[in-house]
């Protein structure tokens, strides 16, 4: 027997209107036994960096074979294209405005531009393409629909700049990139960029943190650096926002570097 597809969603719509309802809507009438699985709607509304690392966060714990449709998108309407992104594991529907960045690493992933009319609604609304046009095409594609079937061929899709990290010797760069509903404070730099390292120094706009291995190493109050959930490099306070007590947003300066060894003066007798 064959699984139900399954189509996730993640949207900056929140859940008060009606809109995300009318995306389901439009999915369940072209693949009806698909299974929808909400991945967030509390995107911060326009946050295309932040819809990107819900994605990053949630994808990698799919089946293969999932549809992800993701619906972030200030430039409905303008001349930004829409996507179909196919990786090994996950295709990938929406604006092409970055939202997909942490799956286009490499080459092992194609992209077709969302062109052909008989894959979008009759009627498409200049201002809701999430229901028009890129829900169909991922209830299409969850059916089992080739994705060249939907568009030509896309070589330069938009990718977001938050992933460059500079490395010298033995220290790596980055930013804050986001701060979660607990305050904690997400950064651009991946756990292998310091695997290596050994002991560390951590620095947060200047500030010295210590590393730990979880939120309950801290005592309550204190600031520390960790690995999180999505194995990038993230800021916590104990019981407590690291955003607020620390004064840290999105671009605030993060730096990890090889800690040095402590020397010995020996004394003349």
């Amino acid at each position: 027997m064959t699984a139900a597809p399954i189509v996730t969603l993640t949207t900056d719509f929140g859940t008060r209107d009606a809109y995300l309802a009318a995306m389901k809507g439009v999915i369940l009438g072209i693949a009806p036994d698909a299974r929808l699985v909400d991945v967030s709607h509390e995107v911060a509304a326009h946050d295309v960096t932040e819809g990107a690392l819900a994605l990053e966060a949630a994808v990698p714990f799919f089946p293969a074979g999932t549809v992800h449709l993701a619906v972030v998108d200030p430039g409905v309407g303008t001349a930004r294209r829409g996507l179909a992104v196919v990786t090994e594991g996950a295709t990938f529907v929406g604006p092409d405005n970055g939202l997909f960045t942490p799956f286009l690493e490499g080459r092992e992933w194609r992209a077709f531009e969302l062109t052909a009319a008989e894959y979008r609604l009759r009627t498409v609304s200049r201002t809701f393409h999430g229901r028009d046009v890129f829900a169909p095409a991922a209830a299409h594609l969850a059916l089992g629909l080739k994705p060249e079937r939907l568009g030509l061929r896309v070589e330069d899709p938009v990718r977001l700049h938050w992933s460059s990290v500079r490395e010298t010797h033995g220290a790596v760069a980055g930013t804050v990139l986001h701060v979660d509903r607990f305050g904690n404070l997400v950064t651009s730099i991946r756990a292998e960029a310091f695997d290596a390292f050994g002991a560390l120094n951590i620095r947060l706009a200047g500030r010295p943190l210590p590393f730990v291995g979880t939120y309950g190493e801290l005592e309550p109050g204190q600031a520390g650096a960790l690995v999180g959930g999505s194995g990038r490099l993230e800021i916590a306070v104990r019981e407590g926002s690291a955003a607020a007590r620390l004064r840290a947003r999105r671009g605030t300066p993060v730096v990890v570097s090889r800690s040095s060894p402590v020397r010995r003066v020996r004394r003349r007798p």
